[in-house]
């Protein structure tokens, strides 16, 4: 059965193991704060004139100096600690005022993705290259100019030599739909740019509350660990002087080494977000950095308000409206190819034929000619009745896309929606009911040990248990930010990826349709 350290004690040994850890639980007789937006690796304040040297407590961090000494809670000696996670030091020599006042702010890590990531860039030349087919699919085909003879013979001296010029007539304004149509395929791919670049400032959101979250994590779990580094102390001091066994000494060690790697992974995953930051920023000198903002303050959403946000902002679906009106003028550009362009050539030309013959022979060359052709296709066969019936067939599939893309938000929406509401409540429900009462606990079970009526190691499960429900906390708080951008930008993610095709389709030809 395990021994516990209750106010019995009366050698002497049990007096000085017992002003040990009340001096030990001097650092502890606070509960821990609410959570605050404590950076790892943020240094306290010191005397000035000595920032460059700062050491600090191993086993309890808060306490620092400028010169070297022992620790006032333990007798730990204080370590060299070396300042990180400055603006200079993550590569942002133009975010040092906005680092030095308080961290990176999403604002500057909004404004560098836009500027450098290259999707960005992507999507707008797609748009100008929309922009180049819609200018050229309007454009009448050039004329030809060319020069022909006939029966042209050295020995005769005979036969004709002229030039002329011929010209394609585009008839029925097929060349006014064809642009029509490429101007509604620039206008898609302008929808699929405002999506790019909503996509990227989600990405950029998520990642910012993530490495937030990362670094409050962090701080969680640093204090933890430093509260389970005393608890092995003070079951060593127990064992010591016989009050405590061997399992119990196992088991605080175990505990710390667990917790200890908790923190590692912490540690981990926060450079994998910085990492992922690096990547979408475009920055690949970017190292982890202070971070300002307030995780706590989420937006509060409505499902039925953001369902209709989502409806009249969505480039999505503002994309399948813009195809839905390039498809009906696509239905008409096939109706009119029907009917039939204008061929028309005409020039002059020297005949050097006899046009009259006398009784002596012939007598004059006819001389100077004009000559034309016209030409026309007659829609006998082929009227393009296919290319009707496939207009109209892509048209009715466009109108049905503008149905699906709706149910399709909507079902992505109630996905994430309820996400964000069970983070949410989740939330509410640490803030208002778990964190308080696991304080209380907290209070109680320290009170009872300080007035010798109750056993060090639950005070410390008491303390462990706050902070693990913190920790819990932070993870909620983190995920209710990531499905709130998630609605709030209009449920479009993939930074990275340009989420937008190549080309939305090829222009009609210059000719207009059908030649002679």
């Amino acid at each position: 059965m395990h021994r516990y350290f209750y106010p019995r004690l009366s050698t002497s040994m049990s007096g000085v193991v017992l002003t040990t850890l009340l001096a030990l639980m001097a650092s502890a007789q606070q509960p821990p704060k609410p959570l605050e937006h404590v950076h790892e690796d943020a240094t306290v304040p010191v005397k000035p004139g000595a920032m460059g040297v700062v050491y600090a407590c191993p086993m309890h961090p808060e306490v620092r100096s400028n010169a070297p000494g022992k620790c006032t809670k333990c007798p730990m000696p204080l370590e060299l600690v070396k300042p990180t996670n400055t603006a200079e030091a993550a590569g942002l020599p133009a975010l040092n005022a906005p680092a030095e006042a308080g961290g990176l702010r999403l604002e500057d890590l909004e404004r560098m993705a836009l500027e450098a990531n290259p999707t960005i860039g992507q999507a707008k030349a797609l748009v100008d290259a929309a922009a180049g087919r819609a200018q050229q699919a309007g454009l009448w085909p050039n004329p030809t100019f060319g020069a022909n003879g006939e029966h042209v013979s050295k020995v005769t001296g005979g036969g004709a030599i002229g030039g002329f010029v011929e010209q394609r007539f585009i008839t029925a304004g097929k060349l006014g739909l064809n642009r029509k149509i490429a101007l509604q395929d620039r206008a898609v791919l302008v929808e699929h740019q405002n999506a790019q670049k909503q996509r990227l400032l989600n990405s950029v959101r998520t990642l910012y509350y993530q490495a937030l979250g990362d670094q409050l994590l962090i701080q969680v779990r640093t204090d933890l660990a430093n509260l389970a580094m005393r608890a092995v102390f003070v079951s060593q001091e127990l064992a010591n002087v016989g009050q405590a066994d061997k399992p119990d000494l196992l088991s605080a060690e175990t505990e710390s080494e667990r917790i200890q790697l908790e923190l590692v992974n912490a540690r981990n995953a926060r450079e994998r977000t910085w990492r992922q930051l690096a990547a979408v920023l475009n920055i690949p000198s970017l190292k982890p950095a202070l971070l300002a903002g307030n995780l706590e303050d989420f937006p509060r959403l409505d499902a039925d308000q953001a369902l209709e946000a989502i409806y009249q902002d969505s480039p999505e679906l503002r994309a399948a409206e813009v195809a839905v009106r390039q498809s009906e003028v696509s239905v008409r550009r096939a109706e009119v190819e029907k009917i039939p362009n204008l061929y028309i050539r005409g020039g002059l030309r020297n005949n050097r034929e006899f046009g009259e013959i006398g009784p002596l022979g012939p007598t004059r060359r006819r001389g100077l000619e004009g000559i034309f052709d016209v030409g026309v296709e007659i829609p006998i066969f082929n009227r393009n009745q296919g290319g009707v019936k496939a207009a109209k067939a892509d048209a009715e599939r466009a109108r049905l896309e503008v149905q699906r893309t709706r149910l399709s938000l909507k079902a992505r929406l109630a996905a994430e929606y309820k996400d964000y509401k069970d983070s949410s409540m989740a939330v509410e429900r640490y803030r208002t009911r778990i964190l308080p009462k696991a304080r209380q606990a907290y209070d109680l079970y320290l009170s009872n040990f300080r007035q010798m009526a109750g056993a060090y190691p639950q005070a410390l499960i008491a303390q462990r248990n706050l902070f693990q429900f913190q920790d819990s906390y932070v993870a909620a708080l983190v995920n209710t930010w990531q499905r709130a951008i998630e609605i709030q930008g209009l449920l479009l993610g993939g930074g990275t990826d340009l989420g937008m095709p190549k080309s939305m389709g090829e222009p009609q030809p210059a000719s207009g349709g059908n030649e002679h």
